[in-house]
């Protein structure tokens, strides 16, 4: 994990740049597709998945190392071959993970963060899950497996093969010629996350979009039928954490409430939106019909609150950047307090951008404990062995999280209450 934690050190500075330069094109061609708080939420996603995959949190069933050992039956010389062999394996392992994750009820729940933004820009690409606990991806990798493909190929193009696939969520780039015939776009990608009836569950691919062309699945961008974003039962919510389980949560509520017991076990097996019958009728959910005409997901927000939410979340990056460089010194039991401390922080903030009374305890609580640490240890995990002060920094930092949740949730709330009621 402290390799993949290194190269994230170097990723991240770079997926960073290419949003910031989405955001200034847009800005100066007057065709802006980022919202603050949307934008806000997206990178949140992004650094609960990047601090949960970096400590390894889950379980996973089998291992390719294992399956490698138990099927080989060749091994590929080393040489390029080998590499070519590895990527087509990896992106076809993809487009039926990606297939199963659209098509499954289950394994939807580890694939609708990723599709909860309403909007479609770089951000949204970093709305990846917590909640894909269960590792089995290394079974759809049998093939490489059975030819021989080295642990330590996939080990290096697993997370080139991922990087590779931020660049195409944008609206700024149109079709792309005879590329639309080889490999995933942005027009075709548009089509992938967009809930119109014409595209829903279409264009899968991650890489090579021969596979959709090949399995049934492709569906070029019309332009007659404009993209609308999100998903069809609207996350209602900025925090990523919450959204990770919000479609687990209904499928345990259905599993509970339904009188069939046959229904309690298949659902988790069925379609996509499958629910049962029984609860369906007593319980039914909000569905976006009209994909032209629904309001969109969105909170009060002042400048001021904007700024606070890009402070935090620019806050949480730079520690997590912090931890990542100093991942081996800081031990396993550090990395778990100090990824509570992260993941406290996003749940937090973006509890406070969904304006919920309760986030003032969130933060004002995680900035008591972050300053008793710091107090207790008179370090913030060996932050000033790099540069004098740093402890205090952060220290000073948690006392402006404190200071942020009580204001905007008491002070700043009540004059937008009393601003909406002086306009009605």
């Amino acid at each position: 994990m402290e390799t993949y934690a290194t190269a994230l050190l170097y990723a991240i500075p770079f997926f960073i740049l290419l949003l910031l330069v989405e955001i200034l094109y847009g800005y100066f061609a007057r065709n802006q597709k980022h919202k603050v708080l949307d934008s806000v939420s997206s990178i949140s996603s992004g650094l609960t998945n990047i601090v949960k995959d970096s400590l390894g949190i889950g379980i996973i069933i089998v291992s390719y190392p294992y399956l490698l050992e138990q099927l080989a039956l060749t091994s590929i010389e080393a040489g390029w071959m080998v590499w070519v062999v590895a990527f087509v394996v990896i992106d076809f392992a993809g487009y039926w993970n990606h297939r199963l994750s659209h098509h499954i009820n289950f394994f939807w729940n580890q694939h609708v963060i990723h599709h909860s933004s309403e909007e479609f820009n770089l951000a949204c690409a970093l709305r990846q899950s917590v909640s894909n606990l269960i590792g089995y991806f290394a079974l759809l990798l049998i093939p490489a497996a059975l030819v021989g493909v080295p642990n330590e190929v996939i080990a290096i193009l697993a997370p080139i093969h991922l990087f590779a696939q931020f660049w195409y969520h944008t609206q700024h780039i149109g079709k792309m010629g005879w590329l639309e015939y080889i490999i995933v776009t942005p027009s075709q990608h548009r089509v992938h996350h967009a809930i119109n009836p014409e595209y829903i569950d279409k264009n899968l691919g991650q890489i090579l979009c021969v596979w959709d062309r090949w399995f049934g699945t492709f569906q070029e961008e019309l332009e007659d039928v404009p993209p609308q974003y999100g998903v069809l039962k609207p996350a209602g919510t900025w925090n990523p954490i919450l959204i990770n389980f919000q479609h687990l949560w209904r499928l345990i509520q259905d599993a509970w409430r339904t009188r069939s017991i046959a229904d309690k076990f298949r659902i988790w097996f069925m379609p996509t939106g499958w629910r049962p019958a029984d609860v369906k009728e007593k319980y039914p959910l909000t569905v976006i019909t009209d994909v032209y005409h629904f309001d969109r997901y969105q909170t009060p927000a002042s400048k001021w609150l904007k700024a606070y939410a890009i402070f935090q979340m620019v806050s949480t990056l730079g520690l997590m950047l912090f931890m990542f460089y100093n991942y081996g010194a800081i031990g396993f039991d550090g990395l778990l307090l100090f990824g509570a401390y992260l993941f406290t922080g996003i749940y937090g903030y973006t509890t406070l951008m969904d304006r919920k009374r309760h986030a003032v305890w969130i933060e004002v609580s995680r900035g008591v404990a972050g300053l008793i640490l710091i107090a207790y240890t008179g370090d913030w995990f060996g932050l000033d062995a790099f540069f004098n002060f740093g402890s205090s920094l952060v220290a000073f930092y948690f006392l402006l999280t404190i200071f942020g949740g009580i204001y905007f949730t008491y002070f700043e709330h009540k004059l937008l209450n009393q601003q909406h009621i002086a306009l009605k």
